[in-house]
């Protein structure tokens, strides 16, 4: 059998306010011919399906194509909850959904209830929020190694009864040793967030979700990552998914499979007149950008001026040579004094040069325009 291994689609997820739906959309076009080409049997889906609890519609809409996608070129789709997504609201009408072929784990309560496939038992456990299942399942500890120690021992209680079968689980949790990008939510609770690998010991193969870099913490247990970059510490990540085969006898390999990449993203540094003028820059005019500034003094209008040559900057950070920040004098105190010579003295301390006339002018008029409003308030 065939496994495809997939996580952290975050659905209705922007990008420094630029949408990402066609790119997500893309990415399921992706997976549907990965699924016809390789004949995947299961499409293992290993949380975070949404960004957030309550996704948008059009997120909604998406998803529900996904779906029917998948099932529709011959898989199966075993699907978690992750620590984005609700999980009573993802798992509406689960036991329904069953009969047309996906399988949706977002009770812990369920974690040790297989879907069986050929001959191989997938388990899936959906994000454990360690208090919420400390009570009923009556931890010693509140901690996501206590949480996911105790599904594991369930699951291995269900594998021992049925003698021996192959088995997949598929879990939403930071493995100690992974590598986490800026984009993932913090799951801490006390800095007790991470799970020893040793937790999967025994198992076929474990599908992991959380991390957005593909990651492989040892034979036979991986990340996929994340199909897009949502951060640019994403940069130089290889996004897709794992196709894994396994059978009744267990793990038998697994290779990558990378994903279609509608836009890179990248961080450029440097003064900004060698960026817009050196010509070893001009491949990165269609990437979306983060743009470190290092001239020592923060230049005029340096959004608009880079965007006319690099059209899809999106960040702009602003980091003088020579490391650290600049040497201030102390600051004045704002009580009692002008409010144009306050911001006078903010601008001199942002840019590191004072304003020209014709930006005295719009600050005053600014000013005047606000004790105006109040007047009238």
């Amino acid at each position: 059998m065939r496994v495809l291994h997939t996580s952290d689609w975050h659905l209705g997820r922007s990008f420094h306010r630029e949408s990402l739906l066609a790119a997500q959309a893309a990415f399921v076009d992706h997976l549907v011919e990965v699924v016809t080409a390789e004949r995947v049997g299961v499409v293992a889906v290993s949380g975070d399906v949404y960004d957030r609890a309550l996704p948008p519609v059009d997120a909604v809409k998406l998803c529900d194509e996904a779906l029917q996608r998948l099932v529709g070129a011959g898989a199966r789709v075993v699907l978690i909850s992750g620590n984005h997504d609700s999980a009573r609201r993802l798992g509406f009408g689960a036991e329904l959904i069953e009969a047309g072929g996906v399988h949706l784990r977002t009770d812990p309560a369920a974690v040790a209830r297989p879907v069986l496939v050929d001959g191989v038992a997938f388990y899936g456990i959906p994000y454990l929020e360690p208090e919420v299942v400390r009570g009923p399942w009556e931890l010693a500890e509140r901690s996501h190694s206590a949480a996911l120690g105790h599904a594991m021992a369930l699951i291995r209680a269900d594998l021992a009864r049925r003698g021996g079968v192959a088995s997949v689980v598929l879990a939403h949790a930071f493995v100690t040793g992974g590598a986490a990008s800026d984009s993932e939510r913090d799951i801490s609770v006390g800095g007790v967030a991470h799970v020893p690998l040793t937790v999967f010991d025994g198992i076929g193969y474990t599908a992991l979700g959380h991390l957005h870099g593909r990651q492989q913490m040892s034979e036979t247990v991986r990340y996929s990552g994340s199909p897009l970059a949502y951060s640019f510490s994403e940069a130089a990540h290889l996004k897709g998914s794992w196709l894994v085969d396994i059978d009744g006898s267990g793990f038998r390999g697994a290779e990558f499979v990378p994903a279609p990449v509608p836009r890179p993203v990248a961080e450029l540094r440097g003064a900004i007149d060698d960026l817009l003028g050196s010509p070893a820059y001009e491949r990165y005019t269609g990437h979306w950008l983060r743009i470190v500034l290092t001239d020592p003094v923060r230049p005029k209008g340096a959004m608009e001026r880079l965007r006319r040559r690099f059209p899809h900057t999106l960040a702009l950070a602003f980091e003088p040579e020579g490391g650290g920040e600049r040497t201030r004098a102390a600051r004045p105190r704002a009580a009692g004094r002008p409010e144009i010579d306050v911001v006078l003295d903010f601008v001199r301390e942002v840019r590191g040069e004072p304003a020209d006339e014709a930006e005295r002018r719009l600050l005053h008029r600014a000013i005047e325009s606000c004790r105006l409003k109040e007047t009238m308030a």
